[in-house]
């Protein structure tokens, strides 16, 4: 049976990179884009790295132009973008596809772990972003595939995909979780 760290994916630098480099470190995958209404996010995922990486979080971007080609650069044009606007330090991977035939093999991995559950309708973002899918990708809406840019996955010490936050969700608001994690076991 295939694990989270028998996977590969390659860096914004071109690089091959095996999750099995992370091992032993709690995890937040995010697939991102740098024209998005959820772009800010960025800031908080870069406050949760700075605070928690020496304890052994690690936070992984993938870059996707699939949601309204709200990636529409190269992965240097990420890079910069990332680095000037948010001071983003946190590893960050080559664009690719993350939902479809044409997702990377740590995508398909991730949705198939943690099934879509739906948005929080009770909040603004998820309402508007529940109805803005129902209305134009509807199709979209019927599997587990991921929705829009910055859905997360947060994987334990041991490789385990333990939580999915779709896109409306802050990251701030996961840091209960993540840190509930991180002291697992001591």
């Amino acid at each position: 049976m295939t694990t989270l760290y028998d996977l590969q994916a390659t860096t914004n630098h071109g690089q091959t990179k095996s999750l099995s480099d992370y091992k032993g470190d709690v995890m937040l995958i995010v697939n991102t884009a740098s024209k998005c209404g959820f772009t800010p996010q960025y800031e908080d995922l870069q406050k949760l790295y700075e605070s928690y990486r020496d304890q052994g979080l690690q936070i992984l971007g993938f870059p996707s132009n699939q949601f309204g080609e709200q990636e529409p650069g190269t992965d240097s044009d990420v890079q910069s973008f990332c680095q000037i606007n948010y001071g983003v330090n946190f590893p960050l991977f080559a664009k690719s596809d993350v939902r479809g035939e044409s997702a990377n093999e740590v995508f398909r991995y991730l949705t198939e772990s943690q099934p879509f559950r739906g948005f929080d309708t009770s909040e603004p973002s998820g309402k508007m972003l529940h109805a803005f899918l129902s209305e134009k990708l509807p199709e979209w809406l019927i599997d587990d595939s991921i929705k829009w840019n910055f859905t997360k996955f947060l994987i334990d010490r041991e490789g385990n995909v333990v939580g999915r936050y779709e896109s409306t969700v802050e990251p701030l608001a996961m840091k209960e979780d993540i840190e509930a994690l991180l002291n697992a076991g001591k």
